[in-house]
């Protein structure tokens, strides 16, 4: 039987390549006051930075429950014997513990691995778009679980913020609270390391912070998938995959939108690259 691949939708791979690639998503939830929506499912990217850009107060996020996940590990339990779950960083979200603890809610005997990438958005969604094409191609789950972490191991996150002020009221800004009081005329380029957001640099203007992820791409060796994420400005992204399709096959290159659970923390305005060498 085919392993399935499990991810949450954080991962911010596309609904129709998750359905091209048999990859079951499950959503976090969004609260905006006493109204909560499904990331993705029942609020769409462009209504939620509208309302994020509007709302007085930051909207709230909540993982999965194990129940959500226990739900989907008996309905593919029908289907194959082994699941492999990847999910968000633990240090961002609950989602981990939640896919965890679901297992000892599975009702038959099929064997369910679950990986915490300690990453965020597309920089472990290509990881699990990879383990989707290892699974569809016939391999066994631990050749897979050996691939997706010889990835892990060489994913790397480049993210531009227009503003640390949605980072820092959501409580999620880890290492990069040393910018906070610094940031009036600069904006911060971030990465993610042991699971957490950490500073890079600063840069003047949104077109310095798009050649520095520009760079980041041209001086980063044997590169296996890419991906330019965007929360509220496609023409921009589109600008910045062009560049890269001139120095990388565009095969290889994705194109995302920030889930509106990340744009909780990110705000309007962000850009992220993600890259994944070869092992």
């Amino acid at each position: 039987m085919t392993v399935k691949i499990v991810t949450d939708t954080l991962s911010d791979i596309s609904d129709d390549i998750a359905r091209k690639l048999g990859i079951t998503m499950i959503p976090l939830t969004i609260s905006f006051g006493h109204e909560s929506y499904l990331d993705r499912v029942e609020i769409s990217a462009e209504e939620f930075y509208n309302r994020l850009t509007r709302e007085p107060v930051l909207p709230t996020t909540t993982q999965p429950t194990p129940a959500a996940f226990a739900d989907i590990y008996n309905k593919l339990a029908k289907e194959t014997n082994e699941i492999l779950v990847i999910v968000l960083s633990s240090k961002l979200s609950g989602a981990y513990q939640s896919a965890i603890t679901a297992k000892s809610f599975a009702e038959s005997d099929c064997r369910i691995e679950v990986i915490d990438s300690q990453s965020i958005i597309m920089c472990y969604g290509l990881i699990v778009i990879t383990a989707a094409k290892m699974a569809k191609a016939g391999a066994s789950l631990d050749e897979i679980i050996a691939g997706v972490n010889a990835r892990l191991a060489k994913s790397h996150l480049v993210a531009y913020f227009d503003t640390l002020k949605y980072l820092s009221k959501g409580g999620r800004i880890g290492k990069a609270q040393s910018l906070i009081g610094s940031m009036l005329s600069v904006k911060p380029i971030l990465t993610i390391k042991k699971g957490e957001m950490t500073p890079l640099t600063r840069v003047r203007s949104k077109a310095a912070g798009l050649d520095y992820l520009f760079n980041v791409v041209a001086n980063t060796p044997g590169i296996e998938n890419i991906a330019v994420e965007y929360c509220t400005n496609p023409k921009e992204a589109d600008e910045l995959i062009r560049r890269i399709s001139e120095i990388l096959p565009k095969d290889i290159i994705y194109r995302s939108i920030v889930s509106p659970v990340v744009g909780t923390y990110s705000g309007p305005g962000a850009f992220a690259v993600s890259i994944v060498q070869k092992p």
